[in-house]
């Protein structure tokens, strides 16, 4: 094991709470650094080499204090996250997203991580109409939020050198079960929809969106933990599997639902119009060429785990209550 101690910011959100207990049975010792806005200690099981910390990004010489104690990487996943969260203030999500940024990268190099994994997000492409979006394709931003996930790349790789590896993953749409669970992405939304208001909406549907499950999200986390420097220093990786249109996959939410809720009957899908165009088809080739990662779990796989979810009763009031979405609980939570 090439690093000891991980340090991950915004560690109780969606992808935090299925990653976090996967590198401590993997024999990290992981420290948390989060707000706890969405999730708390409540998510894991105690451990000894769990430790959390209630902090903000922004609060630069507090998070320099967590990555002390031979904490040598750090999975960057703290952020306003998803496009719709630009409602929201927008001193907010700059001061996070943005200002932030440039003073962690510099605190975490001064404190001697010798690793940072950036989670960027596959939405810097914008709109486009290219059969296959790499790497290389120029970032068009839509939002504030993914204008700044863009900005933020180089002011990383600024601070790459040979004792501080850098590295940028820019994940597709995640979908799938997680303890902290987010019902504000297309998957997930169309599926409790399909389940708990006995009809799915899509608005548009020809937008083509990159899928992810957030089981393969964690592995990618925890290979880019164990990959070579060489392979990924410097270096930046889409993380997708299957590009659906909106109405592909709720024809699949529409389908899988029916078979695991039978007592449903048909369910309707109903169109309306968006402004929301965000469309693009992204190519993850690369990450499979330079590391072998191949996404094991579909977005029917991705369905399937929320009816068994739901159906265990682990996601109670799924249409109103904020835990699940993130633009409703910073609003109630007035966060600044």
């Amino acid at each position: 094991m090439k690093f000891k101690h991980v340090l991950v910011t915004g560690g109780t959100g969606y992808v935090g709470s299925l990653l976090v207990p996967q590198l401590i049975d993997s024999g990290y010792k992981v420290t948390v650094y989060d707000i706890n806005y969405f999730g708390d200690a409540r998510l894991f099981k105690p451990n000894p080499g769990l430790k959390l910390l209630q902090g903000d990004i922004r609060d630069t010489d507090r998070l320099f204090e967590a990555m002390g104690g031979g904490v040598d990487a750090v999975i960057h996943l703290a952020c306003i996250s998803n496009d719709a969260s630009f409602e929201l203030d927008e001193k907010l999500s700059t001061t996070i997203n943005l200002d932030a940024f440039e003073p962690m990268v510099v605190a975490a190099k001064n404190a001697g991580v010798r690793r940072f994994i950036y989670a960027s997000s596959s939405s810097v492409y914008g709109v486009s109409d290219s059969p296959d979006v790499t790497e290389e394709h120029p970032l068009v931003p839509l939002t504030l939020y993914n204008k700044y996930k863009g900005l933020c790349e180089p002011l990383l790789f600024k601070h790459q050198s040979n004792d501080f590896e850098c590295a940028v993953i820019r994940p597709a749409t995640l979908c799938g079960y997680a303890p902290r669970q987010r019902l504000d992405l297309s998957v997930n939304i169309l599926t409790n929809h399909a389940i708990n208001a006995g009809k799915i909406t899509v608005f548009g549907g020809s937008q083509k969106r990159p899928n992810l499950h957030v089981q393969d999200m964690c592995d990618v986390y925890k290979l880019m933990l164990e990959a070579p420097a060489e392979k990924i220093a410097g270096e930046i990786f889409n993380a997708g599997f299957q590009n659906l249109s909106i109405m592909e996959i709720a024809q699949i939410a529409k389908r899988i639902v029916q078979q695991e809720f039978p007592e449903k009957g048909d369910i309707p899908i109903v169109t309306t119009p968006t402004d929301d165009i965000r469309s693009y088809h992204v190519n993850s080739d690369k990450i499979r060429r330079v590391l072998g990662f191949q996404p094991k779990f579909t977005v029917e796989d991705a369905v399937r785990d929320l009816c068994k979810a739901f159906k265990a009763g682990k996601l109670p009031n799924s249409m109103q209550d904020t835990f699940y979405f993130n633009v409703r609980r910073l609003k109630e939570l007035k966060a600044a």
